[in-house]
């Protein structure tokens, strides 16, 4: 990495890829489940992973303008969103995938072209948001993404591991054919 952006667009990747290995080798049943006291699943983190960048990049693309508003109500809104963090009944893990490559290639996109100073106006019409701030720099929003993608990828990995005890290194050298060595067996399925 030579300069920040970069370091941005490199950090920012890496967080996309670990997806890929977390989900590598499930079935839709599995990427359904839940086998931890928490409500998670890793499908529905991947689509979780997908709606939460595109609505961050969707605001640093109109920068220094807001991006068209939602016009749903609020509770529409808040079903889509606790929805975003299912994977509903016909929803299939590959479909998940496909549609977070594809969200991810726009923002690593944007993170290649945008100004990183520009401004992003925060959204004070949604509650969670803080008041007393006008503006993010394009930067922080980046900044932002990849740490939901980080702390998110986290939550994946104790979930893989509660469904077959695979864990991401093992995960990452057999999605990557890496060769068996002393200390790491590329997983593979059983």
């Amino acid at each position: 990495m030579s300069d920040e952006r970069s370091a941005l667009r490199e950090y920012l990747a890496y967080h996309q890829s670990a997806y890929f290995a977390v989900s590598y080798g499930l079935t839709d049943e599995q990427a359904r489940s839940t086998p931890s006291v928490s409500a998670l699943s890793i499908g529905g983190l991947i689509k979780h992973a997908t709606g939460m960048q595109r609505s961050w990049m969707a605001r640093v693309a109109s920068a220094p303008d807001a991006p068209p508003r939602d016009n749903r109500s609020f509770d529409e809104i808040a079903k889509a969103r606790a929805d975003e963090h299912v994977m509903l009944p016909g929803e299939t893990l590959d479909g998940l995938l496909r549609a977070f490559a594809n969200q991810n290639a726009e923002a690593l996109q944007l993170v290649e072209a945008v100004n990183l100073d520009a401004p992003v106006p925060v959204p004070h019409h949604i509650p969670w948001f803080p008041q007393d701030i006008e503006a993010w720099s394009a930067r922080w929003v980046i900044l932002h993404v990849i740490n939901e993608l980080a702390r998110h990828a986290g939550h994946a990995d104790i979930i893989r591991e509660s469904i077959d005890g695979a864990t991401m290194y093992e995960l990452i050298a057999g999605r990557e054919n890496w060769q068996p060595t002393a200390w790491l067996t590329p997983w593979q399925p059983r």
